[in-house]
């Protein structure tokens, strides 16, 4: 029996990924990782290519995103060429553990959401750095437990929109999985959210345009995929957002320089 497709897969399907912070924590990684013009960046687990594209429009560098996803890979594309920056913008179909690029090819490597949900956390971060030119940065936007331990009922709910592996780490177990990795100056800025300004990020991060053409995807595939009703349905079983959410739940911003 085939396996029923991924909460990955439905967001390539229906051209919606995020992150935590949306744009304004794109941008305070961009300036702690020292984005400039003609700079190279790598972005890991580039969803469906909103962040590729707006550093390559705002900062005018040259940006490859990967994804372990061909449909990921396949909606970047789309928008790159949407975008008119397809010239500065290529998409690559990869795995975090194991990037198919050489030693020192990248001024800087950026991750959102992405190392939190590998299986091999440690290995991921030792492969953006292998693939870091000396005095590059290495740049995580990823969650974080503000708080530990946290409920159980936490982790539950956090955990229940994927199915990986993986799990978010305490601000100094991600610093040190940048320490195990020779990485220098490393910078720790950690942050709160809001279920509220979570939602308007997302409205900033597609426009209006962008939000109605996903609406329309996902109710052609509600109606026509029994798996991805079976899937909100789930969702929606999940429950309310716990009320202490903030108090133990955020993002960080983890950016260290390879020497």
């Amino acid at each position: 029996m085939a396996n029923k497709p991924t909460f990955f897969e439905f967001a390539a399907q229906v051209g919606l990924t995020k992150h935590l912070g949306g744009m304004e924590a794109t941008e305070e990684l961009a300036r702690l990782c020292h984005f400039s013009p003609g700079k190279t960046i790598l972005d890991v687990g580039c969803g469906v290519g909103v962040t590729p594209v707006f550093i390559a429009k705002k900062y005018n560098c040259k940006v490859v995103g990967v994804d372990i996803l061909e449909g990921m890979a396949a909606r970047s594309r789309q928008r790159a060429k949407k975008e008119g920056v397809q010239d500065k913008v290529t998409f690559k179909v990869a795995d975090a553990q194991d990037l198919p690029f050489e030693d020192d090819t990248f001024d800087a490597v950026i991750t959102e959401s992405v190392t939190a949900l590998v299986k091999n956390q440690q290995l991921a971060v030792n492969e953006y750095v292998r693939v870091t030119k000396p005095n590059g940065f290495v740049g995580l936007n990823e969650s974080t437990w503000l708080k530990h331990p946290p409920p159980p009922e936490l982790v539950t709910w956090v955990s229940q929109a994927d199915n990986t592996s993986g799990k978010p780490l305490i601000p100094d177990e991600w610093s040190e999985l940048l320490q195990a990795a020779q990485l220098q100056d490393i910078v720790v800025k950690t942050y709160t959210i809001e279920v509220q300004d979570e939602a308007k990020n997302i409205h900033q991060r597609y426009g209006l345009g962008g939000m109605l053409g996903v609406f329309a995807r996902m109710l052609r595939l509600y109606i026509r995929n029994k798996d991805y009703r079976q899937f909100v349905k789930g969702v929606q079983q999940g429950g309310i957002t716990p009320e202490n959410l903030d108090e133990y739940f955020g993002y960080g911003l983890f950016v260290g320089q390879k020497m």
